[in-house]
């Protein structure tokens, strides 16, 4: 492991890709998030299987005299393009890391909406790492970059590597869940605005505390024994969120858009994540793109969209 140089040997020349680098990076739904107490430094331990899909937002990287964001699409105008921005916060983390000026022009073009359950920040900041380390030649290997996205993010490992992978500690630490290659097809309801992730957690511990009757936990070995059998039945069965009445309780609406996915034949629905996008588990891509034909009538959601999974992290295009 490369450990951080010292301040002034960042004046060392340093090679740079002359060229563009043009990433891709999906989006994450949780099949299964079971929330533990909360930790002495505020997070809560968490066990996940997070699953990457196919809905996607692109960063280039070029050479620049200084660090600097800009971005078109989802959250144009909303999103901070400053140091308080995944983006800038990982780039940043990769040149300390490798002992570097952390010199680039990113641009973003986002997909994936802000706020949505579906990892979007954590996401780019994953697009980021992968960029930079091209566009800067510092040659790291995934699990290095893996590494320096933990101090980035909780979800940020993950959306490096892809796939479908068993996140623990705040869910950062990732392992990839061994299943024979399958492809699991959702559709994607997209709410009118975001949930934050604290607040949501927050109304969690509360629920908790007030002895609320919430949805029983499955226990995570369920889900991954579905993925090994690649039937959505099985899986549709074992799909779980601990933070989704938290969501519900904060955004009622979102038991409409639930009974409306599977009134229009879904499997199985679940909040992804914190909220408020909704997903729900289809037998076949022909089955999703009905679902999803059949529930954007309903306008239950701003969007509706569908995707597949697992797909790779992070990837030069």
């Amino acid at each position: 492991m490369t450990e951080p140089l010292d301040p002034d040997e960042y004046e060392r020349p340093r090679p740079t890709r002359v060229g563009p680098v043009r990433v891709r990076v999906p989006a994450k739904i949780n099949l299964h998030l079971q929330v533990g107490p909360l930790r002495q430094d505020g997070y809560h331990e968490l066990t996940t299987v997070y699953q990457a899909i196919g809905l996607y937002d692109e960063l280039t990287a070029r050479p620049g005299d200084t660090l600097t964001l800009t971005m078109e699409g989802e959250g144009t105008g909303e999103l901070p393009l400053d140091g308080s921005n995944l983006v800038i916060r990982a780039a940043r983390a990769l040149a300390a890391y490798t002992g570097r000026q952390p010199h680039a022009r990113l641009h973003l073009r986002k997909h994936i909406p802000l706020a949505a359950g579906l990892a979007g920040g954590s996401a780019d900041a994953a697009a980021a790492l992968v960029a930079c380390d091209v566009l800067w030649d510092t040659n790291l290997g995934r699990d290095e970059l893996a590494h320096i996205a933990a101090s980035v993010g909780s979800d940020v490992p993950f959306l490096v590597l892809g796939g479908t992978a068993l996140g623990t500690g705040r869910g950062e630490r990732v392992s990839p869940v061994l299943a024979p290659p399958h492809s699991w097809h959702w559709v994607v309801a997209i709410a009118d605005g975001g949930l934050s992730t604290p607040e949501v957690y927050r109304e969690l511990d509360r629920l908790r505390e007030a002895g609320l009757p919430l949805t029983d936990a499955v226990p995570p070995e369920a889900l991954m024994a579905a993925l090994r059998q690649r039937d959505p039945e099985v899986l549709a069965a074992a799909l779980a969120n601990d933070l989704q009445d938290a969501s519900l309780s904060l955004w009622p609406a979102l038991v409409d858009t639930l009974e409306a996915g599977l009134d229009c034949g879904a499997l199985a629905g679940m909040v992804s994540g914190s909220g408020p996008t909704c997903v729900f588990l289809c037998a076949d891509s022909r089955h999703a793109m009905a679902v999803a034909d059949e529930l954007g009538a309903m306008n239950v959601a701003r969007t509706v969209l569908t995707a597949a999974g697992p797909v790779a992290g992070a990837r030069v295009c």
